[in-house]
């Protein structure tokens, strides 16, 4: 590791487990002090436990836009600044077989979690940044916002809002020197998927998980697997200085997929 976020402090939310903690540890190896916020205890103080002084766990349900203030204010008052903004947590909602078979149930939740708290998360952070010279803040949205396709239609819409709204508040908060840039990923093996089918049991649950992973295999141009570690990269870099001329930048980490589809060629005969 380089060192390269030495002196930085980091917030991510979401940070317990998953992506978030891939980005957690990846941000603590580059020498970054990070807040963990999640709602998750458990995790999140074992994860703030592994990694040591440098990282500080908080439980928040970014839900309630207000505990995200209270997130920001956190790593503030502990760690003496901010400089990096990861609006991560994010939740799936349910998997239906059709749309018209959707109620609808799980809209509030989603969009308070995926979007509202995005949106929160920006606002407070680049509060202070305003008045400290600036940062970076790094937005989680999917390709499944940048593509349009069947199932998790509000999961969808709400991935697609936080891209729009990226761009947007890119645009204000440039005067502060504040950076405001999304990843996209897709295909990445996290418990996402499985989440989206709640309700199954297991044997059923691990089938739904595979059809899902060969048909994202099959769509995707290159063959390797997407990690949790490609999105680590792509974050270290929108948080670090080699970005400092970057933003309101989607960037898809996907394999390619967002790019169209596999063309299928046959062997000469």
């Amino acid at each position: 590791m380089t060192g390269e976020l030495a002196g930085k402090v980091a917030i991510v939310t979401g940070g317990a487990s998953g992506l978030g903690e891939g980005l957690v540890r990846r941000f603590a190896a580059e020498g970054a002090k990070v807040l963990i916020a999640d709602i998750d205890r458990d995790a999140g103080a074992a994860l703030a436990a592994d990694l040591g002084e440098q990282t500080r766990f908080v439980e928040a349900d970014v839900s309630d836009i207000g505990q995200v203030s209270d997130v920001v204010s956190a790593a503030v008052e502990h760690f003496g600044g901010l400089h990096v903004m990861v609006n991560n947590a994010g939740v799936s909602g349910t998997m239906h077989r059709r749309f018209l078979d959707d109620d609808l149930a799980d809209f509030q939740r989603v969009m308070a979690i995926n979007v509202a708290a995005v949106m929160a998360g920006t606002r407070d952070a680049a509060r202070h940044m305003s008045e400290h010279g600036g940062g970076s803040i790094i937005n989680l949205t999917s390709i499944g916002g940048i593509q349009a396709g069947g199932g998790v239609m509000t999961y969808r819409a709400s991935k697609a809002a936080v891209i729009q709204f990226t761009k947007s508040a890119a645009i204000e908060l440039a005067h502060y020197e504040i950076r405001v840039n999304a990843i996209a990923p897709g295909n990445i093996r996290t418990a996402i998927v499985r989440k989206s089918a709640a309700g199954e049991d297991l044997e059923r649950l691990e089938q739904f998980e595979e059809k899902i992973r060969a048909q994202m295999r099959a769509d995707r141009p290159l063959k390797r697997e997407g990690t949790v570690e490609d999105i680590a990269e792509a974050a270290l870099y929108f948080a670090g200085d080699r970005s400092l001329y970057v933003t309101g930048t989607i960037l898809p980490i996907d394999g390619g997929t967002s790019a169209g589809k596999v063309i299928v060629r046959k062997s000469p005969t």
